[in-house]
């Protein structure tokens, strides 16, 4: 069985994870159509979960991505965090189904160190989340992430990036429609690593980028010095 969600640290606004398009019981469906498996095995790859490792998934929604880090390393712990309680219940019962065990904590990307302590996770890892934030709260996420990071520790994000063709600018409105332009477009921009870099971490690179029915992902990765 999976561990119940604690409490958040503080109850704010987020942008759900489909935003205004659809409701949250879809989001699964919808990612099927943006090549998922792709780009979250890539993302878990370069995560390179180790026995024992401590990994944080910002932002997990229904978990997909914390159950496949835990299919990859079963004696790591795995984290969850979302802000989105119906979101955490159907990754609780996916875990369930799937018979892992995940913790589970109610809460913002920008609380980590609030909900798990300084310096107490191996990895931390994000898929689609940073594009749904204001510009402060991709700083905030970012900053977070650098404090609840061990030295030496990692971050891989995979989310939307740099649009570098006029086919993934024009895929990419739908996200915009869903999610707004204002919190989109500096992801379509190629802001990512410039704020990965300006939150401390070192070794900043984008590694892949995946095309796909809605604008292409990139996966970052970084290291905390």
């Amino acid at each position: 069985m999976t561990e119940r969600a604690t409490e958040p640290v503080t109850e704010r606004p987020f942008t759900p994870a489909l935003g205004r398009i659809a409701p949250v019981r879809f989001f699964d469906l919808v990612l099927a159509l943006m090549r998922e498996s792709l780009w979250r095995g890539l993302l878990a790859a370069h995560a390179a979960p180790r026995p024992g490792d401590v990994i944080v998934d910002v932002g997990c929604g229904t978990g997909s991505q914390a159950l496949l880090l835990k299919r990859v390393e079963p004696d790591a712990r795995i984290v969850g965090v979302d802000p989105d309680r119906d979101v955490l219940a159907l990754a609780r019962r996916k875990a369930d189904a799937a018979g892992a065990v995940l913790e589970w904590r109610v809460g913002m990307g920008d609380v980590l160190v609030e909900l798990l302590g300084a310096g107490s996770a191996d990895t931390v890892v994000s898929s689609l989340v940073l594009h749904q934030c204001p510009v402060a709260m991709k700083r905030a996420v970012l900053a977070s992430a650098f404090a609840v990071l061990r030295p030496g520790g990692k971050l891989v994000i995979a989310d939307f990036g740099l649009q570098r063709t006029r086919l993934m600018r024009l895929a990419f409105r739908f996200v915009q429609l869903a999610d707004g332009r204002a919190d989109t477009q500096p992801n379509a921009d190629g802001v990512l690593p410039g704020m990965i870099t300006e939150a401390g971490f070192r070794e900043v690179r984008e590694t892949e980028v995946v095309s796909t029915a809605f604008g292409s992902i990139s996966v970052y990765v970084a290291r905390r010095g």
